[in-house]
C-alpha cells in the first residue's frame, strides 16, 4: 500500500509542476519493453519543471527490494515488474486466464487496469452452464531462480479462491512442472491461507503444504505482500515480510515458469455457497516484482 501512495504522490506532483502541454521526460516513461522491462536504478532521481520558478523539483524514487523483515538479501535486484500505472493490461507482459473451473469461468472483460491497480471483477451472471464469472494473469515471460512478490487484496464474501503461483503457462510444456502455491486464499477463511509444494508431472505429487496459515489480518480487507524466494536449494515462503515456511527445493526437479494470479468461484473448505450479496466484488493488485541475483 505504501508504494501505492507513493506512486499517486509522484503523479500529483507531476500533474501539478508540468506546463500545459509539456511532455513528461524520458526518466518516467511509463513502459517496458520485452524480453527484459527497463527498470528504474535504485539509486536514480528525476527532474521536473517547475512551471513558478527555474528552480527543478528532483524526487527521488523508491528503492524496489524484497520485502524481509528479519534479513537483507542485498544482492537480489529487479528485473522485472509490473506496476499497473497505466489504463489497460500491458499484452506485452501477460495473458488472462479465461478457462473454467468449478463455479466460475474466467473472462478478459473482467481484467481491468485504473488507478495503478489491475482488478479482476468478481460477478453473478451467466455464462454457458455457469452463473459466475473471475479472471486472472499469467505472465509470458518464463522465469526460474530469484525472488517473486506481489501485492493483493483478496474479496469479501464466501465462495472465492484466489491465488499466487508460479508454473508453467502451457499445459504442453514438458518437465516436471512443478507448481509453487505462494499463497491461496478461500474467502470463507479471510483470516487464513494455504501454501504448496507440489509437481504435476509424470503424476501429480504434493511434496510439501501448509493449511490454515494464519494470516496478518483479513485479506479483504487490506493488501498484503506475498513473496517467494526459489534456489536450487530451498523455496522460502513470505507474508508482509515475514517467513511462514521453508521447503527442500531439491525434492522436485526443476523447469521454468510463469506466474499466475487469479480468482474463481469453487466449494472449498466447506464452502456451499457464493455469497451473492457481496458482489459484485474483485481481487485487487497493486504489483507484481521479479528479482534476480547478478549472473555468476
Amino acid at each position: 500500500m505504501l508504494s501505492h501512495m507513493l506512486k499517486l504522490m509522484l503523479l500529483i506532483v507531476l500533474a501539478g509542476a508540468l506546463p500545459a502541454g509539456e511532455a513528461l521526460p524520458p526518466s518516467v516513461s511509463p513502459g517496458p519493453t520485452e524480453p527484459a522491462p527497463a527498470v528504474t536504478s535504485p539509486n536514480a532521481t528525476i527532474s521536473v519543471p517547475v512551471s513558478t520558478a527555474p528552480a527543478r523539483i528532483v524526487m527521488e524514487m523508491p528503492t524496489a527490494r524484497p520485502t524481509l523483515k528479519r534479513e537483507t538479501l542485498g544482492d537480489y535486484t529487479l528485473a522485472w515488474s509490473d506496476e499497473f500505472n497505466g489504463d489497460t493490461l500491458d499484452t506485452k507482459l501477460w495473458e488472462c486466464r479465461t478457462d473454467s473451473k468449478y463455479w466460475s469461468i474466467g473472462k478478459e472483460a473482467n481484467v481491468t487496469v485504473s488507478n495503478g491497480f489491475l482488478h479482476v471483477a468478481l460477478k453473478k451472471e451467466k455464462a454457458g452452464k455457469l452463473d459466475y464469472t473471475a479472471g486472472g494473469i499469467v505472465s509470458k515471460r518464463n522465469f526460474r531462480y530469484g525472488f517473486y512478490e506481489a501485492s493483493v487484496k483478496c474479496p469479501p464474501g464466501k465462495g472465492w479462491h484466489t491465488t499466487f503461483a508460479l508454473t508453467a503457462y502451457k499445459s504442453e510444456v514438458t518437465g516436471n512442472r512443478q507448481e509453487i502455491d505462494v499463497f491461496e486464499n478461500d474467502s470463507i477463511e479471510p483470516k487464513a491461507f494455504n501454501i504448496a509444494l507440489q509437481q504435476w508431472k509424470p503424476t501429480h505429487r504434493v511434496f510439501d503444504s501448509k493449511k490454515g496459515v494464519k494470516a496478518p489480518g483479513d485479506l479483504s480487507q487490506d493488501f498484503h505482500v506475498w513473496g517467494c524466494e526459489f534456489t536450487p536449494q530451498k523455496v522460502r515462503y513470505f507474508v508482509d515480510g515475514e517467513q511462514v515456511a521453508s521447503y527442500d527445493a531439491k525434492e522436485i526437479i526443476h523447469d521454468d515458469q510463469s506466474i499466475w494470479i487469479y480468482c474463481f468461484a469453487a466449494p472449498l473448505q466447506r464452502t456451499l455457497h457464493v455469497e451473492d450479496d457481496k458482489l459484485p466484488a474483485e481481487v485487487q493488485i497493486d504489483w507484481v516484482r521479479f528479482y534476480e541475483k547478478p549472473k555468476q
